[in-house]
């Protein structure tokens, strides 16, 4: 639930923080059993928020992420909204991405192989 937090906290108090590492970020919003109905009304809330809340691009960075394995493989699906939506809010390449891990799972193991890629995203130049 770090993902959503941090993406939560950049939306409501953007004058606070400019950079957002959202690791694994669980936009599904539901249990493991639901995964089959593909879209729900939880995750299109979210995503009505975000449309309305991202700050702006011009002063704020976003790092998403996500692996293949374990709850992580369901994601692909709802990121890929999450990123239309963040497009369409001005975001380019020089503050937002989203990676795909193959083979890396839900688990600390994982997110410390890759912390390393959002700082310095959210660091660098």
């Amino acid at each position: 639930m770090g993902g959503l937090i941090s993406l939560y906290a950049i939306c409501e108090y953007p004058e606070v923080f400019g950079g957002a590492g959202c690791i694994s970020t669980h936009t599904p919003m539901i249990g493991v059993n639901w995964f089959r109905k593909y879209d729900n009304r939880m995750a299109k809330s979210f995503r009505k928020y975000l449309a309305a809340k991202l700050p702006s691009p011009e002063t704020h960075k976003i790092y998403f992420d996500f692996g293949t394995k374990t709850l992580d493989a369901a994601y692909g699906p709802y990121q890929k909204k999450v990123d239309r939506l963040m497009s369409a809010a001005g975001y380019t390449e020089k503050n937002w991405t989203t990676i795909k891990y193959e083979g890396h799972d839900h688990s600390e193991r994982s997110w410390n192989k890759r912390l390393n890629v959002a700082f310095e995203f959210l660091l660098g130049k």
